[in-house]
């Protein structure tokens, strides 16, 4: 029941919701079964930040605001160079694994499900990713999103070590040799 569905929120708030999975679950109880629903959602502001969330409730809508509301909460702000990532990057979750690759730009998103929506929300336009092992959406997800959490600029990069934007990128050295 992995089905994606695109919701622009409010026009003051410029958040773009996917609904990546929707599940019905059932408790056993001494009458029969209780059935509930769970959803995952992805929300961003395709400028850099992203968040994910995980609602239940008795009946879809609830569970669908639920989740919205937790990824609203959960947000990350992204790290972009251009209309791509920085550099390369990997994450695991569980029995999922992301990899994930910057693209030259008019490339596209190449990603397929879970990471698509992740990178849609965003705002990442060129990107290579791959997905390997469990392809369980909520754990591709949260493979991602600690995918997308490694990734620095390179002012960041060069304030931790010390040193300046060009030193990190080797300009001075490619000069000298």
């Amino acid at each position: 029941m992995a089905e994606l569905r695109e919701k622009k929120i409010s026009p003051q708030e410029e958040f773009v919701e996917k609904v990546l999975a929707v599940r019905r679950v059932a408790k056993v109880v001494k009458g029969g079964r209780r059935f509930a629903f769970s959803a995952l959602v992805v929300v961003g502001d395709r400028s850099g930040k992203v968040g994910y969330g995980l609602g239940k409730s008795r009946d879809v809508s609830a569970a669908i605001s639920k989740a919205s509301k937790s990824a609203r909460s959960k947000m990350i702000s992204v790290q972009l160079y251009k209309t791509t990532l920085p550099f390369a990057v990997q994450a695991k979750h569980g029995a999922s694994k992301v990899l994930i690759r910057s693209a030259g730009k008019g490339t596209g998103v190449i990603a397929g499900g879970a990471v698509r929506a992740v990178m849609e929300a965003a705002g990442v336009k060129d990107v290579l990713a791959k997905s390997l092992g469990s392809n369980n959406p909520q754990n591709v997800v949260k493979a991602t999103m600690k995918a997308l959490s490694k990734l620095r600029s390179g002012k960041q990069i060069a304030a931790i070590r010390g040193k300046t934007i060009q030193e990190v990128m080797g300009r001075d050295n490619a000069k000298a040799k």
